[in-house]
């Protein structure tokens, strides 16, 4: 079990090896409300919307009627719209169907929790109240190179294809089959305010220790690596 101790040393930990673009988001997906932490009160337009709110230094829970606004998020997390809220995910997919944006076959595939949870807490990394389940990380390709190079040499990344739209999906898929890389999707760039030069790196939160521990090797062996090129670069390239 990782603490919320460890979490503020990971944190730190991880900042000090790559450069991160805002801090850590962690996750952690419940079976009821958690005692101590503030419940989510207002709105938000999707699911991700909350991972801004935690990165800028806001720890909440989420109840699932706080993701009614975003069908997509909802279907990634196994929330069951209310009745008066549900043809919402038929008008959204027929959109994005009449946009050409994603097709019908591709619904199944997307991954999902296995089931809903009745409470979702997210926090910075380093202030997380319980142990997180996924942690994201919203970095630029450079650190994010790092972060996976670390989660390979760990043997806890998930060697699957870096994943799209929607971005959400990273999260579930992340649990199921280990670190994942995610360029992102553009209605979480709205949301969420991630730049056109950042993406994701997402990691189960048993898995953080391995890739934090890994991490000290890679950046020493990238500056290295780096030198070189550089010299090799300097007395080989002639254009």
């Amino acid at each position: 079990m990782i603490g919320k101790l460890n979490c503020k040393q990971l944190e730190e930990r991880i900042g000090q090896a790559v450069k991160l673009s805002r801090r850590p988001v962690a996750v952690a997906f419940l079976d009821e409300a958690p005692a101590g932490v503030k419940k989510f009160d207002g709105t938000e337009p999707s699911g991700c919307s909350f991972w801004r709110l935690a990165a800028d230094g806001v720890v909440f829970y989420t109840a699932p009627e706080n993701h009614f606004n975003c069908a997509v998020g909802a279907y990634t997390h196994s929330i069951v719209l209310s009745p008066e809220r549900e043809k919402e995910t038929e008008q959204m997919l027929k959109m994005m169907f009449d946009l050409g944006y994603v097709k019908p076959e591709e619904v199944p595939q997307i991954p999902r929790l296995p089931k809903a949870p009745a409470a979702i807490v997210y926090a910075p990394l380093g202030d997380a109240p319980i142990a997180p389940d996924v942690v994201l990380f919203a970095c630029k390709p450079s650190a994010a190179m790092m972060l996976n190079e670390a989660a390979n040499r760990a043997g806890v990344a998930s060697g699957a294809p870096t994943l799209g739209r929607p971005t959400c999906m990273a999260l579930p898929a992340s649990l199921q089959h280990g670190a994942m890389l995610s360029l992102g999707c553009i209605g979480n760039r709205v949301y969420t305010g991630l730049g056109e030069d950042e993406m994701y790196f997402v990691l189960r939160g048993t898995d953080l220790v391995a890739v934090a521990d890994s991490l000290t090797i890679i950046t020493s062996a990238n500056a290295a690596l780096h030198d070189y090129a550089k010299g090799r670069r300097s007395q080989l390239a002639t254009i």
